[in-house]
């Protein structure tokens, strides 16, 4: 039998600081669109429903599908040279969207970002998971999904003054292209952990890595697991509300506000960005602690309330009076969006067996992704061409209110979730009593 292997702190650290980077860049190139989408639609003349289907569906398909045999090679083979190689091709077809001369091809470069974001996320949470303990991985799942904001961040400064000087095509070549360099840097610098190094909390828990079962058997470990079931459909309905207010409320306050794309993305940034950072970093941490002092459950229920105090300021920023108004209302919402990311992520990597942990979160980002990036920026579009005719230049307006029938819908399976894990609790609680 081999040494029992261990991770030294600096190369813990490392490589989960170069994770949140390549989910940065990710993150930039992905919602990049959402400071760029009102110029794109007068620059190609396209719907809202087509600017839906550029931003959400189309992309999110072939990402979300893919994500999953993607997953499969990375429970078998190394996942550090699968991300470098993803973060190379999708930097790559962002670049070359600043190329395309009409619809159809930004679309087909689109689907080619997505098809490169594929083989990112599912072999990071594993790496994660092997280098964290669970009762410190909802912390590290927090920091690696800041990424998220620090790519909305820099992709809404750079994207709304660049398009602003130089126009949109000019804002994807520059963001697109350093992430060739960072391709290399992964592939070079980065270690691969050993599988299940900490699969029992304890340093060195793993010799030999566990073989991998067939996708079938974690599909079948999932549904039946009443407690993931509810876990992933309420994060793609909570991602559902979020990728659409992303994506569109940029958008609604360049068209309805007549504010101009470097101002937006710089306010946005600067909300979405710092204050969306400091929701999940705080989710994290009170989603280790409550787990520890009260129990797993409330790492769904935190999930549930923090929403539930968000919805009623998100709905005043579609309907607010000014941009400013807006703006203000939507602090809190944006600062919330991202508090379920550390606390599902790490649910379902506590949840998963070692040899599934990639394959889980495949099929977890499959659903969420299907139903969050996909549908979510669609369904604005759509019911804002549908509403058109009545409301007029309001339609928008209306059509963000999807948003906030997700969220709450979303919140009932967080709420389920958390019951669920407190009767399990409860139940081997008895079960290990002595009987009298």
């Amino acid at each position: 039998m081999s040494a029992p292997a261990t991770v030294s702190d600096s190369q813990r650290r490392y490589t989960l600081f170069m994770l949140v980077v390549v989910f940065t860049s990710s993150h930039v190139d992905r919602q990049i669109m959402g400071i760029l989408g009102q110029p794109i639609k007068e620059s190609l003349m396209i719907s809202d429903t087509q600017l839906g289907l550029l931003t959400g569906i189309m992309f999110a398909l072939f990402y979300a599908t893919l994500g999953m045999p993607m997953a499969m090679w990375a429970d078998r083979h190394n996942r550090r040279n699968l991300i470098a190689f993803s973060v190379f091709l999708w930097s790559l077809m962002t670049a070359l969207c600043g190329l395309a001369s009409n619809y159809l091809q930004l679309l087909l470069l689109r689907i080619g970002v997505g098809v490169g974001e594929a083989g990112s996320n599912p072999p990071s949470h594993s790496m994660i998971a092997d280098l964290y303990p669970p009762e410190r991985r909802s912390t590290a799942m927090a920091i690696f999904g800041t990424g998220v904001n620090w790519g909305i961040l820099l992709g809404f400064l750079v994207g709304g003054w660049v398009n602003e000087f130089f126009g949109w095509r000019a804002a994807f070549l520059l963001v697109g292209l350093p992430g060739v360099v960072l391709a290399l840097l992964v592939r070079f610098t980065v270690k691969e952990p050993p599988r299940g190094l900490d699969r029992d909390g304890g340093e060195g828990a793993a010799a030999e890595a566990p073989m991998a079962p067939p996708f079938r058997d974690v599909l079948a470990f999932m549904i039946r697991n009443a407690v993931l079931r509810h876990m992933i459909f309420g994060s793609a309905l909570v991602a559902f509300a979020g990728y659409a207010a992303v994506i569109w409320v940029p958008v609604y306050l360049v068209r309805i506000h007549g504010m101009g794309t470097g101002l937006v993305g710089t306010y946005l940034a600067v909300i979405i960005g710092f204050g969306g950072a400091a929701g999940i970093l705080l989710a994290g941490r009170l989603a280790d602690r409550l787990t520890a002092t009260r129990g797993a459950q409330w790492m769904p229920w935190l999930i549930a309330g923090a929403n539930l105090l968000s919805l009623p300021l998100l709905i005043t920023t579609f309907f607010a009076a000014s941009g400013s108004s807006a703006l203000w209302a939507f602090v809190l919402p944006a600062s919330v969006a991202t508090v379920y990311v550390a606390p599902s992520f790490a649910l379902i990597q506590n949840e998963a067996p070692v040899a599934m942990r990639a394959v889980a979160a495949a099929i977890n980002l499959f659903i969420t992704n299907i139903i969050g990036l996909g549908l979510g920026p669609f369904s604005v579009g759509f019911f804002s061409d549908v509403f058109e005719p009545q409301t007029g230049g309001d339609s928008l307006r209306y059509g963000l209110l999807v948003t906030a029938v997700a969220l709450l819908w979303g919140v009932g399976h967080y709420l389920r979730c958390g019951v669920l894990l407190k009767r399990r609790a409860q139940a081997i609680v008895c079960a290990a009593s002595p009987v009298d």
